[in-house]
């Protein structure tokens, strides 16, 4: 590949053994959290929207309506308060059930049209398809852009290139830019370099604060002024992985689709508690219903932990309180992915860390250690008991009923400590006694028909 010196004075020319025959498309979901609370609420057409974190904390979804009354994202919801209400801005609770329901139905529809897919996010989908399969780019994302919107009634954005790194590029133009109808070709080569010549490197997949700054530091401040730096000075301070997105600006796709997300090395839940947490009964619940929960997600990557952490804290944000924190890390004498030996390691861990008197705020479980289960060394002196196909049958039954339909009792019912979701929203698409309701008089119906 040949470079000039000078930036934007020429484009990289490929070498004439290099021949990219794919297209990456990537599909996003426009302000999705919103959009799925206004899907089932066709009075909040037009109107601004927020949706909130856990426990009601800051504000972490906007409407397009909502962002034009200047509501920042990440903005503590307590302080945006009166600011909400003045304005008339509908606020919800984070509903993920709800949201990944309808995630769920939007790949699925995207799947029936391009098969060689990736789902990035809960909103984003990669999808790639030989270069010439289809003759017009721009028709094929407004027609998947309608049937999604038709089928599901969520926008999406759909942006075209020769890279994953510069799909995302053009998804941010058809998001951003109204006269692209959000969809737009980044294949032309035109379009390509005025794209690239207006987008800071800050705004590029991959190109983190830290990389900013050295890129800033060293004269490269746009796109195109980083596809046309020097392969040696990128891979010194940016690494193999930098070099990587460099080329994918150039338009030679070094990161592939990923048909299945890697498995993780470290699975992590925790969430903070709606109201103050003293007993240790309480904290038990809390730990065995993480711990559930983690053991699940080991299980659905087909893997196996072999050590179990637990950790509690209370508020820091409340400095005149006693304040304590501890965490205790037990390693596995077999590797594991039933939740009942699980539960039993983590409560052990949680009852030696416990302290009474204290006002506890948050609690979590890390599981780390983790290999396939295909490489779990059996034991020639003991009997297996990890209950696999007992963990089959409860999977089955909480991914067919719904999170948490089979539990372990020292997870608790009532559950009073969980997070807070005064704005909830139904469950719409996933409960029976929650699915909308529509009202029709008969009557009404033959005075429209004219009978």
């Amino acid at each position: 590949m040949k470079l000039n010196a000078k930036y934007g004075e020429q484009r990289p020319v490929l070498s004439a053994n290099y021949k990219n025959n794919r297209i990456y498309g990537l599909v996003d979901c426009n302000n999705f959290f919103a959009s799925c609370e206004r899907v089932f609420r066709p009075d909040l057409l037009g109107k601004p929207i927020v949706v909130l974190s856990n426990n009601d904390g800051n504000i972490i979804a906007r409407s397009n309506e909502a962002k034009a009354l200047g509501i920042a994202m990440g903005e503590p919801y307590f302080k945006a308060r009166p600011f909400l209400k003045k304005h008339n801005v509908h606020v919800f609770s984070s509903n993920y059930t709800l949201y990944g329901d309808m995630s769920h139905r939007v790949m699925d529809i995207l799947q029936r049209i391009e098969p060689d897919v990736e789902v990035y996010s809960i909103d984003e989908m990669f999808i790639s398809f030989p270069i010439g399969k289809k003759n017009n780019l721009t028709d094929h994302g407004r027609y998947m852009k309608a049937l999604v919107k038709q089928w599901t009634g969520i926008p999406v954005s759909i942006g075209f290139a020769p890279t994953k790194t510069l799909a995302k590029l053009a998804n941010r133009i058809a998001k951003k830019d109204p006269q692209h109808t959000g969809v737009f070709d980044m294949t032309v080569l035109e379009e390509s370099d005025e794209v690239l010549a207006a987008t800071k490197v800050e705004d590029i997949w991959g190109i983190g604060r830290q990389y900013t700054k050295k890129l800033n530091n060293h004269g490269i401040v746009t796109a195109r002024h980083l596809q046309h730096a020097d392969d040696g000075w990128i891979r010194k301070h940016l690494t193999v992985t930098g070099l990587r997105t460099v080329w994918e600006l150039r338009g030679i796709p070094c990161i592939p689709l990923e048909k299945a997300p890697a498995p993780k090395k470290g699975i992590v839940t925790s969430k903070s508690f709606g109201r103050v947490v003293t007993s240790l009964e309480e904290l038990g619940e809390a730990v065995t219903t993480y711990i559930s929960r983690a053991a699940e997600k080991l299980r659905s990557q087909r893997s196996v932990t072999g050590s179990v952490s637990v950790f509690i804290t209370t508020n820091r944000f409340k400095p005149k309180k006693p304040q304590y924190a501890n965490s205790l890390m037990i390693s596995l004498s077999k590797t594991t992915s039933s939740t009942p030996i699980l539960i039993k390691q983590a409560l052990q861990c949680l009852r030696k860390i416990y302290k009474p008197g204290y006002e506890y705020k948050k609690a979590g479980v890390m599981l780390t250690e983790i290999i396939p289960d295909s490489w779990q060394q059996g034991n020639l002196f003991t009997e297996e008991t990890s209950g696999k196909e007992l963990m089959k049958v409860l999977d089955a039954i909480n991914a067919k009923w719904g999170h948490s339909t089979v539990q372990y009792a020292s997870a608790g019912f009532k559950k009073n400590w969980s997070f807070k979701r005064e704005q909830l929203s139904q469950a719409y698409t996933t409960r029976w006694d929650q699915l909308p309701i529509v009202k029709a008089s008969f009557q009404t119906g033959i005075r429209q028909n004219g009978l």
